[in-house]
């Protein structure tokens, strides 16, 4: 099994919009590196959803890949935000998962306090200029993660 981290600012897709669907496509990822990394995800590897331009930026809930990667339809769209004309339906450049919910924690584990503990040094959500919205976590972070909700 492999850990990583989400990104979604609450006010596109919260926490508590995955808890209503149950299961949601996380589309609309147009880095690379990002898209890279799910398509590394495996059915079942669990997810830190972390809430990014919010008020308490931070880890909110847990959730789980349902899906593995497929073509992101968003990218063929031409009403969608996401629409990318130079992708092709024989040969797609962006790639989705689905997840599913599994847990909103019952508080925010804030940015400055995992900034704050040296257990997590390492981890590429802290490194500086890390900006990606996709990212790996080692198991350990992200069991002391699951430990500091």
């Amino acid at each position: 099994m492999n850990y990583w981290l989400m990104k979604s600012e609450p006010d596109v897709f919260s926490i508590d919009d995955l808890k209503k669907k149950g299961v949601e496509p996380w589309n609309g990822v147009r880095n690379y590196q990002a898209r890279n990394f799910m398509r590394e995800m495996s059915h079942k590897d669990k997810i830190l959803f972390y809430h990014s331009n919010a008020e308490e930026i931070g880890v909110v809930g847990l959730m789980e890949v349902s899906k593995t990667a497929y073509p992101d339809p968003t990218q063929f769209d031409k009403k969608s935000e996401y629409f990318d004309p130079k992708s092709k339906k024989e040969d797609p450049r962006w790639s989705l998962v689905d997840v599913k919910f599994v847990e909103k924690f019952p508080r925010v584990i804030t940015l400055e306090e995992m900034k704050n503990n040296p257990a997590l040094d390492g981890l590429l959500l802290l490194r500086k200029g890390s900006r990606l919205s996709v990212i790996p976590v080692e198991e350990k972070h992200f069991n002391l993660i699951l430990k500091m909700r």
